[in-house]
């Protein structure tokens, strides 16, 4: 059950991955009643409503004949549904349709019912408007995207249903649909807004989210696996800080690491300090946490927003014009967010090219038996290190960006939309930095044997010998790296320690 203006973070979480049946709550559909009442109200009267009975953008001085309203809204989806690129992940595309319902059936946007429930027959039958990625500036609202998902309602351009493409006429068959036509402003509702690039951006934040559960994992089988202190972990060096994602992630591996027998067989050894990649953890992935926790703020908030324009005041009969479709609020979350993710990447490259180092470890050569005629992780090393340098022009901003549009009329953009689709290239690489990790990490724990690691992260290695199995000699290894990413985006460890995401949704 959907209800505007409260969609919780662990409910968006479980729509971005999963097909789902959804519907909305009568109150709402009262509130959508009320606000094509009043644009009803509005059009018969002279007064200059902007893009209802007038052109877009510069063109916002142009009136339109009262006959040819329907006609500028048609006009106006088909004439924006200019993004070019691949196609958006079907998965993405569904938790898009599911926030601007979200937004319309706030009751300020001036849609009649039978929009909202065309777009809920979309969901309820997995059909999915085929949007080109690119071609939004996250500005006067993800117009492209928007306008691709709009056009699929009257039966304009492709739909996804179940991985095959297929025109919309035929998308609209399946879900018992006939071509919609569009009212006064109906149009300008479903393109303007923010939700195409929050459904990137939050889609890409969930990754990212259960990427971090993973990095805390593997990063604490390194310290272990390199014989690492735990004293780093001691709560007493946090609080004094007062950093409240550090102090949570401290505790977080103060309890993986606790009981284990590699530990105590190095309780007494004389080394002082660890490297920063094992020691300042906390201090890393805290600040990481504390970004997620930001982000999750402003992302469940966009979720839940109104972002077209103008919007309609029911109780005053007006229509007033504003600027909620600039997306700079996704813009700086994802951008943000990449920055956070990068650093994951960067410090978990940084402690597997520790346990490769035998002069660091103090274990065999990358991390394998009869090195020089094995190479081991010699060459996933180099793999970790290219996506975490990659990385680092990723996680430039986007929102530092703007170029005019529309005449400039509209002079200046987030570029959100492009923040939050790079978002997701950097969530690929660090998944796959940390899933090497995890892979370096676990083969390192095997050379301490008999000793065994903690009884949480004990499970976490036996999870990944079920898939992929400690290496004595060099055999092809790409396919082992896509094996430990995929155990880490099912988020499927066996333990509850890492999840410390509940805090804020």
């Amino acid at each position: 059950m959907l209800e505007a203006g409260n969609a919780s973070l662990a409910l968006l979480r479980k729509i971005a991955f999963n097909p789902v049946e959804v519907e909305l709550r009568k109150p709402d559909y009262e509130a959508v009643n009320r606000s094509s009442e009043t644009i009803a109200r509005l059009c018969a009267s002279d007064k200059a409503i902007y893009g209802v009975n007038t052109g877009f953008g510069k063109l916002a001085q142009t009136r339109i004949a009262v006959e040819r309203l329907t006609e500028l809204q048609h006009n106006l989806v088909l004439s924006h549904s200019s993004g070019v690129g691949p196609g958006l992940n079907g998965n993405i595309v569904r938790l898009m349709l599911v926030l601007k319902i979200l937004a319309l059936a706030r009751g300020y946007s001036g849609v009649r019912r039978e929009v909202i429930d065309a777009l809920l027959a979309l969901i309820n039958h997995e059909v999915y408007p085929y949007i080109p990625a690119k071609g939004s500036v996250g500005a006067s609202g993800d117009l492209a995207p928007l306008a691709h998902m709009g056009a699929a309602l009257t039966g304009a351009g492709k739909v996804q249903h179940k991985g095959t493409t297929i025109s919309a006429m035929d998308g609209l068959r399946l879900a018992g649909l006939s071509p919609l036509t569009l009212g006064p402003k109906e149009g300008l509702a479903l393109i303007n807004g923010t939700q195409a690039s929050t459904a990137i951006a939050l889609y890409h934040f969930f990754e990212i989210e259960d990427i971090f559960a993973a990095a805390l994992i593997t990063g604490s089988l390194s310290v272990d696996a390199m014989k690492g202190s735990d004293a780093p972990f001691d709560p007493r060096i946090h609080e004094l800080r007062g950093q409240q994602g550090q102090i949570d992630v401290a505790k977080i591996y103060k309890t993986l690491l606790a009981g284990s027998e590699i530990r105590a067989s190095h309780i007494n050894c004389e080394k002082v300090q660890d490297p920063y990649s094992l020691r300042c953890q906390p201090q890393v992935m805290g600040a990481v946490l504390d970004t997620l926790r930001f982000a999750a703020v402003i992302l469940a908030t966009e979720a839940n927003a109104v972002t077209d324009n103008p919007l309609i005041f029911s109780d005053t009969d007006e229509a007033v014009s504003g600027g909620n479709f600039h997306a700079e609020p996704v813009a700086f979350a994802a951008d943000l967010l990449a920055i956070a993710a990068a650093e994951i990447g960067a410090i978990t490259e940084r402690r597997i090219a520790n346990l490769v180092d035998p002069a660091l470890s103090l274990l065999p050569a990358f991390l394998v038996e009869e090195p020089g005629l094995n190479s081991g992780f010699m060459a996933a090393q180099v793999t970790a290190a290219a996506l975490a340098s990659e990385n680092k022009t990723l996680a430039h901003p986007a929102s530092v960006d703007s170029l005019p549009t529309s005449a400039n009329q509209e002079d200046h953009v987030s570029m959100a939309t492009f923040a939050a689709r790079k978002l997701g290239d950097v969530a690929d690489n660090v998944a796959g930095v940390v899933a090497i990790e995890f892979l370096a990490a676990g083969q390192a724990i095997e050379f301490h044997k008999p000793w065994q690691t903690s009884e949480l992260l004990q499970p976490v290695v036996h999870k990944l010998r079920e898939h992929v199995p400690a290496y004595a000699r060099d055999r092809y290894f790409s396919p082992d790296m896509e094996t430990a990413k995929k155990i880490i985006a099912s988020r499927d460890f066996s333990i509850d320690i890492v999840d410390v995401m509940p805090s804020y949704v």
